[in-house]
């Protein structure tokens, strides 16, 4: 072994050490996990990792993802190494207030991505490495860490897909393939052809290596950087708490410290002091600052018919011809979600992810990690599929705008399958959420130009299929978190709550009940998170009572968003609730609206009932 062989095998064993201490001194934590992957880590560190731990934004930086994110005491080894952090730190791992949590998050500045739900490090990487190539000719190089318990993950191969046909050259994934999972062995265990075989049919060049031999990992590292016309897959053999023999290859260790944590450094040869000059980046452009200039948004005249996927993506071309950061990604649904509107004016920045929702948002969030600003859309149904990739992204503090067209039994014949109905529950049950959800044409068009404008968090903009009137003019504004008040008179004897499709079915309902000398006021509340809690309860106070009335599920939709206006301790007024209780078939719209109860004659007749049943 040369000397600097030596020395990489030296910092492997003592990422495994500090890895022993981190973990044993919080009592908790993956130490084995770390161990495996520890001369994989020790080599790229030290040789070919290109980062300035200075300048985290560094636009010429690598970037490295631990898709394993349990293993995080292997980075946080690393970090320190680095000299991005002190021994000190280290130890206080898992502690509360440290940023050292048990899986990594971007409180940390050198972390782009929260990981730790398995699967999601790859297709962000694919993401990464897309804005990268497409959008910004960059040199720096992806590397994402994965294990192989994670590749049983349908998410994975979606991105192995994704990164093979767009010929990702710049990404690697180094595969820990050290054979145990958390409960037993791993399908494939160390059968590195199983794993070559799959990979390779998605068009990746492949290299199989010792994982614990650091000449041959350095070699397949300096390899995979001369691929120039695709992704590289290094499947290292490795061994699971490598090292030490209480633990090294066995079942049952798996998310535990080592049993002696004394024993175990002095079999790995007592603690060590490496520091690793990290190879900074070449000095690059500096990327556009985001903002600009206000897009010239669509003018829709007042009783026009449109519907507001269509507002959706003409306001999203005309956001991106004035923003040069916005990027648009799609589903292969962009002709039903009109993203398409956008693909054929700005073709640059479009992205078909085809049907793999969860590559898209994982795309977006990694085209969020290089400082553009994405615009995923499918149908709402369909974000369902991404769930996991939605909440991790919270966690990773990235900011996306997302559109779920085809919303609700509004949709008509297509049938339940197709329609958004648990949509506004999921988006709003994320932190740091935004969900809006649009009437007409220019309210849809002014709150694409809105969600452009957050700095921070998930935007979910909800749109529907079919042709509705425009009720308000192209001049008005629409802020997050406000609402509109339709109708109103001194004398209202009850408020209807609606948004998107059922607004229009207030409106016919309040109209048909003024005719018979009962005035109701309507509230559009087109701001579901967050809610306009002082009109909800102006409206309660002068009303007595609020009826909701949602093309959506009762559970967490409209209704409870209303309802938490209510929840500071003050009285709560009376409450009444339209929704979806059915399983739909097909039909056509307004047959669909009518048979779930929620159309004008549902609004009407529940206003009805509640006066007669008051006395009033």
């Amino acid at each position: 072994m040369t000397s600097a062989d030596q020395y990489l095998a030296e910092l492997g064993q003592q990422l495994r050490v500090d890895a022993v201490r981190a973990t044993s001194t919080a009592g908790s934590g993956h130490a084995t996990s770390s161990m495996s992957a520890a001369d994989l880590m020790a080599v790229l560190l030290a040789r070919h990792l290109r980062y300035d731990f200075d300048w985290p934004d560094h636009p010429g930086n690598d970037r490295l993802i631990l898709s394993k994110g349990h293993a995080s005491p292997l980075l946080y080894a690393a970090f320190k190494a680095a000299g991005a952090i002190s021994d000190e730190e280290l130890l206080t791992f898992r502690t509360l207030g440290s940023r050292l949590e048990g899986h990594p998050t971007p409180r940390l500045p050198w972390v782009d991505v929260a990981t730790g739900s398995l699967g999601q490090g790859l297709p962000i990487g694919a993401g990464v490495a897309l804005a990268g190539q497409r959008l910004q000719e960059a040199e720096s190089r992806v590397w994402v860490l994965s294990g192989d318990s994670e590749l049983a993950e349908g998410s994975v191969w979606e991105a192995f897909e994704h990164a093979g046909y767009e010929r990702l050259s710049s990404l690697t994934a180094i595969l820990d393939i050290n054979r145990l999972g958390q409960r037993g062995p791993t399908r494939h265990e160390w059968d590195l052809d199983a794993y070559r075989r799959r990979i390779a049919a998605f068009d990746w060049h492949t290299i199989e290596v010792d994982g614990h031999d650091p000449a041959a990992i350095d070699a397949a590292y300096t390899e995979a950087a001369g691929v120039t016309d695709r992704p590289t897959a290094i499947l290292a053999r490795t061994m699971k708490g490598r090292g030490v023999a209480a633990v090294q290859d066995r079942e049952g260790m798996h998310g535990k410290p080592v049993p002696d944590e004394a024993e175990a450094v002095e079999e790995l040869g007592g603690p060590r002091d490496l520091r690793v000059e990290v190879r900074r980046p070449e000095a690059t452009t500096v990327p556009r600052s985001p903002g600009g200039p206000q897009p010239e948004l669509p003018r829709y005249a007042v009783g026009e018919k449109v519907a507001t996927r269509n507002a959706y993506g003409e306001a999203l071309a005309a956001l991106g011809a004035a923003r040069p950061e916005v990027v648009a990604l799609d589903g292969e649904v962009s002709d039903s979600t009109r993203s398409e509107f956008f693909a054929k004016q700005h073709p640059d920045r479009f992205f078909e992810c085809y049907i793999a929702e969860q590559e898209l948002v994982a795309t977006a969030v990694g085209m969020a990690v290089r400082g553009w600003l994405p615009f995923a859309s499918t149908f709402a149904a369909f974000f369902t599929r991404a769930h996991d990739f939605l909440r991790m992204a919270t966690v990773s503090r990235v900011g996306l705008c997302l559109a779920g067209s085809h919303a609700g039994v509004a949709i008509g014949e297509d049938g339940p399958s197709q329609m958004g109905l648990e949509d506004l529950a999921m988006f709003r049950a994320l932190h740091d959420s935004t969900v809006l959800y649009p009437c007409d044409a220019n309210q849809a068009a002014q709150l694409v130009a809105e969600m452009a404008e957050e700095t921070s968090g998930l935007r979910y903009l909800r749109t529907s299929r079919g042709a509705d009137p425009v009720i308000y003019p192209p001049e008005e504004r629409f802020p997050v978190g406000g609402s509109k008040v339709l109708r109103s008179s001194p004398g209202d004897r009850l408020t209807v709550v609606a948004a998107g499709v059922t607004v229009h079915e207030a409106l016919r309902a309040a109209d048909e009940l003024g005719e018979e000398g009962v005035p109701v006021r309507v509230v559009d509340l087109y701001s579901v998170k967050p809610v306009d809690a002082a009109t909800l309860r102006e409206a309660a106070e002068q009303t007595g009572c609020l009826l909701t009335v949602e093309d959506h599920r009762h559970a967490g939709g409209l209704g409870d968003a209303v309802l938490d206006a209510f929840t500071d301790g003050r009285p709560v007024p009376r409450l009444l609730r339209l929704a979806v209780d059915s399983l739909p078939g097909s039909a056509k719209p307004d047959e669909q609206l009518r048979a779930a109860g929620i159309d004008a004659g549902a609004i009407a007749t529940a206003v009805r009932r509640h006066l007669a049943g008051h006395g009033a």
